[in-house]
């Protein structure tokens, strides 16, 4: 079945962590409907989708700058850039430019496209997907209990993001909410200087996957279990339905700086919408990329 409905013939669409899982499915349904895809991945022999594939390892500065700059050189516009790279790691590591990982990847990876691409997004009037979590709205692993408890973003006194998410009272389930938050809170501004020129950026909370990441969310009481949790949660297919329909569907055409837990718009912590926090953030993620 063709998920991803209109066609998109002459369309080009730049998708992330499209080695397997949902993101597999995303490109396959984009290049079903004749949209001409982009895939970026670190290993390109696991990429297994037709169009371009662009090698890089986008937890690294330098990877999200040559690989914006191959995109930028070879394609006047792009139509749809779906930022679905991530992963949560179960003990602190930092990336090659000093970064706790989750930041690197799970945020300025997506954050390093859309400004990069900054040219060629605005001329090709792109939707801009970014696939969250909603561990942002909740960081409890288990929630049988009590209220939720939201990821937190305090910029003060930050002066460089390797400052966040620090070896102090490290939390490896704490640290990837607070990077989705990030990338949300950014997609927020970022949408509202992007409107202009018809560029729009939503984000998105598939709903709880079966993909890799999740063996490493299921909290340690609950893993002899994890065959059976599994086997109720949603396919990477039904995953990738929600990306495809914010990226694609008409009735979606303008809508911009929303977050979305499946089909349903939703809400996010107070934080993301204060308007100190996105500059500062944005000011802090321009500086790791201008470096």
């Amino acid at each position: 079945m063709n998920v991803a409905g209109p066609d998109l013939t002459n369309k080009v669409a730049v998708v992330t962590g499209a080695t397997g899982g949902m993101g597999q499915v995303i490109a396959a349904g984009l290049a079903d409907a004749g949209a001409h895809v982009i895939t970026i991945a670190r290993n390109p022999a696991r990429s297994g989708q037709r169009g371009e594939v662009i090698t890089a390892d986008l937890s690294r500065r330098e990877d999200v700058l040559t690989a914006a700059q191959t995109i930028g050189d070879r394609h006047d516009q792009i139509h749809l850039l779906i930022n679905n790279a991530g992963a949560h790691f179960p003990e602190r590591l930092i990336s090659a430019d000093g970064v706790e990982m989750h930041i690197a990847l799970d945020y300025l990876a997506a954050y390093g496209l859309i400004t990069l691409l900054d040219g060629p997004l605005r001329r090709g009037r792109a939707r801009v997907v970014n696939v969250a979590s909603d561990t942002l709205n909740d960081t409890r692993q288990v929630k049988l209990a009590g209220r939720p408890r939201p990821a937190t973003l305090d910029l003060t006194g930050v002066q460089a993001l390797a400052q966040l998410n620090p070896a102090a009272g490290f939390v490896p389930f704490e640290a990837y909410a607070r990077a989705k938050l990030m990338t949300v809170t950014a997609g927020y501004a970022l949408a509202q200087g992007l409107a202009a020129d018809g560029v729009t950026v939503n984000a998105l909370h598939p709903g709880i996957v079966a993909t890799g990441i999740i063996d490493d969310l299921i909290p340690a009481p609950l893993r002899p279990f994890g065959a059976l949790i599994r086997r109720n949660l949603l396919t990477p297919a039904q995953g990738a339905g929600t990306a495809l329909r914010i990226a694609t569907d008409p009735a979606l055409t303008g809508v911009t700086g929303r977050y979305f837990n499946r089909d349903l718009e939703t809400t996010t912590p107070p934080v993301s919408h204060d308007l100190a926090t996105q500059q500062r953030l944005l000011e802090l993620s321009e500086l790791h990329f201008a470096r």
